[in-house]
This record gives structure tokens, sequence and C-alpha cells, in this order.
């Protein structure tokens, strides 16, 4: 029986050390910082014609992130990552303005870049759902190029820039696009709550009282993303048992780039598959979204479409894919008008949700419930059986 109970002293002390170690993976530790500065138009005596251009500077202890936001054209955002925390960017305005020649924006000294990519938001299509199937194969409107578009000029906030824009043949309505740079871990402040690093950046994307041309109207994004030797090439999704921060949310999706499949990974965009129908995200307001598989696309046609991408790559290997809002039986767009969607963007591994203290609380009331009971239960049979050996004992004849 002794050994009965030591082995249930043994398990809690088992149940504390595994307490102890998932308190230490959700409280964060020591978080990775950056010292950020904003430049608009950078090296530019004034705003320049067709849109501008966003510098944020990441500064680390070694290394340095270059953030560039641009509405030249197609909207588009550029990392580049470089070894020296002393790295600068140059832009050639005229050439950069005219955006027919590569190398008119350059990250110097250029043998600092370890790695670079950058994702164009190239076309909103819209199709109509007849039938309530959510396929975006048929009934496709003519597509909104964006690089079409009248962009605002950006309204900056620190580190955060809010850009909208709209159509000829929008009504009443814009696209807004919302970049936001770290310079350390947290998480957002509204739903989907993505977890931030130092090494990533974050675009919200809402499309806000857009008439829709039919009754049953669905949205797709087209995102294009390039890079030097590895292009993000591939989607990665991961599953998780805690959906605290975003509810009904058990997913995550990755766009990854590396040397090879099994290699780690360089950079990434990440969302989690759902979008809201309300500017205030909740639960009721929530509908989920999908990618397509990434698929080679032609350098040519999107580097014409951004100015950002002409200006700093020579000979891009792009890949593209669509994400469609809304499955079978979810309300349409037409029902509020609204439709937001998060995504980040950066370097290096992309962050990992830990288990909250939530969760971790309910596995050890689940783990340590039973092994409490065993241990009652053990010293009360023990205690027990002394009675019982006790009151059988014969009693000695005087």
């Amino acid at each position: 029986m002794a050994a009965a109970v030591n082995c249930a002293v043994s398990r809690l002390i088992f149940l504390f050390s595994v307490f102890t170690s998932s308190q230490s993976l959700f409280s964060g530790g020591e978080t990775y910082e950056r010292k950020l500065s904003v430049e608009l138009n950078p090296g530019s005596p004034s705003a320049p014609p067709g849109g501008d251009l966003l510098h944020v500077r990441a500064v680390g202890g070694n290394d340095t992130l270059h953030f560039l936001f641009c509405s030249q054209g197609a909207p588009t955002l550029l990392l580049v990552h470089t070894n020296s925390s002393s790295s600068t960017v140059k832009v050639n305005w005229p050439l950069f303005v005219a955006r027919n020649t590569s190398g008119s924006l350059r990250v110097e000294p250029e043998s600092s870049i370890l790695y670079s990519t950058a994702v164009v938001l190239s076309r909103l299509l819209e199709y109509d759902d007849v039938n309530d199937t959510a396929d975006p194969t048929s009934d496709l409107f003519p597509a909104y190029k964006l690089q079409d578009f009248t962009w605002s000029r950006l309204n900056l906030s620190g580190p955060t820039a809010l850009l909208c824009g709209s159509a000829v043949n929008f009504t009443n309505g814009s696209l807004c696009l919302q970049l936001s740079v770290f310079g350390s871990e947290g998480r957002g402040q509204f739903w989907p709550r993505l977890i931030h690093t130092a090494n990533s950046s974050q675009l919200g994307v809402w499309l806000d009282g857009v008439l829709p041309r039919a009754a049953r109207s669905r949205f797709l994004l087209e995102l294009q993303a390039t890079g030097g030797a590895y292009p993000l090439s591939r989607v990665e999704v991961h599953r998780s048992i805690d959906d605290e921060y975003t509810p009904s949310i058990f997913k995550v999706s990755q766009w990854v780039s590396s040397a090879n499949s099994s290699s780690d990974v360089l950079g990434f965009i990440q969302w989690k598959p759902v979008a809201y129908r309300q500017s205030n995200p909740a639960l009721e307001n929530a509908t989920p979204c999908r990618h397509s598989d990434p698929r080679p696309q032609t350098g040519e046609t999107t580097a014409a479409s951004s100015g950002l991408i002409r200006a700093f790559y020579s000979k891009p290997d792009i890949f593209g894919l669509n994400v469609s809002f809304g499955f079978p039986g979810e309300p349409f767009y037409n029902s509020t008008k609204f439709l937001s969607w998060t995504v980040l963007m950066g370097v290096g591994s992309p962050p990992v949700d830990s288990f909250s203290s939530l969760v971790v609380t309910i596995m050890a009331v689940g783990l340590g419930t039973p092994v409490i009971l065993l241990l009652l239960g053990g010293i009360w049979v023990c205690i027990r059986k002394r009675a019982a050996d006790s009151t059988t004992a014969y009693e000695p004849i005087n």
C-alpha cells in the first residue's frame, strides 16, 4: 500500500512539472525587440505622382528588416532582411515613377541582403453564387484590377498606415488596406487576434459599402508573391485544439518559403481561415474562407502591375493563389456589404500559438483530479487496513 501512495505522490510531482512547463509556453518568455523608424517616400522632395512609398525600418541587434508598402500600381508589400544594422534604402525617383526599369529601388549594401519577398494584391474577383455552392469557377464578373484603382495618399499613425481605393465601377464603397509593423511580440486587438513578433507585419484588408453586382455575390482576393531565390511556393495548414483567441477556428494557413520542402522556413504569409462581415468582429458575423493551391505565374505580368516589384526585382519568380470568402449556406456579401480579412507577413518561422492559460488550467484539472483521488483513496485504504489489523489481532492471555 505504501508503494501505491508513493506512486500517487510521484504522479503529483510529475503533474506539477508538466503544469510549470506549460505555463512557460504561454507566458511568452523573453521577447526580441526591434527599433522602428518610419519614412514616407524616402528621398523624395515632394509627394510623387501615382502613389506613395512607405519605408518602415526595423533594426535589431545585428540585422535590419525593411518593410516597403507601395501604392504605385497594385498595392504591394515588400520585405527585405539584411545582416546589417546600418543597411539603407535608395530610390531613383524619376525611374521609379516611370515604372519601367528594374533597379530603381535598392537596399544597400546589396551584399547584406539575406532574404526578400513581396506580396501583390493584384485583383478582386466577384461571382454570382446563384445556387449557393460557393463555387467561384462559374458566373465570374469582370475582375477588379487593383492596379487600375484610384488610391488615396497613405494615412500614417506611427508604424501603421492606411490606404483606401476605389474604381470607376465601384459604387459608394472602397477597398482599404491597413499595414502595421511591430517592434516586439504581441497579439492583435481585434479578431482574429493573430500573434505577431518583431519579425512580422500585419496587413488588414476590408471591403466596405461596395454595391455588389448581384444579390448573391461572393468575393475572392487574388494574391501574387515573389522572392529572390526562394519564393513563397507552398501552403501548410496547421491544426490546434485551442480557439480562445479566434473562437470556432482551429486552423492556421501558412504560405511559406524555404530552400526545399524539408529545410527551415525563410519567410511566410500567415492567416486564419476566417473573415468577418462587420467592422466590429464577433462570432456571429464570422465567415470561413479557403485558399487555392499556389501556382506559378507570369513574372512579367505581375511586374507590370506593381511599381515596387518592377523597381526591386529583375526577373522575379511569381506564385499566385486566391482566397475565397464564404461557404455554402453562409450569408452573401449583400447581407452587410462589409468583409474583412487579416494576414501576417514576416521572415523566419511563422509565430506559433501556444496553449493559453485557460486550456492549461483545464488540462491540469483534468489530469490532476484523478491523481488526487488516487492519492486520497490510497491513504484511506491504508488507514482502513491498519485499523482492521489492529482490531483482529489476538489479545494476550493473562
